[in-house]
């Protein structure tokens, strides 16, 4: 079974894998295609911008890192 949006915690603290920190805002959904986009809020000075939109499955998924499969974003 996948992972669902309920694992996503809204206000929570991410960190992603390279080390910055985000906060979620929640789990909405394109006005087009329906799919599943978390919003968040950069929590570190980030020229190009604040707010940002991932899709939901990429959010969850795992990135290889060194031959180590790691979260893309992991709850702090």
């Amino acid at each position: 079974m996948g992972k669902t949006a309920s694992e996503v915690v809204a206000g929570a603290i991410y960190e992603h894998y390279k080390g910055q920190q985000y906060r979620v805002i929640g789990v909405g959904r394109h006005t087009e295609t329906l799919e599943e986009l978390v919003m968040y809020e950069a929590l570190y000075d980030n020229p190009l911008g604040r707010l940002w939109c991932r899709p939901l499955k990429m959010w969850l998924e795992s990135v290889e890192i060194n031959g180590q499969k790691v979260p893309r974003f992991k709850l702090k």
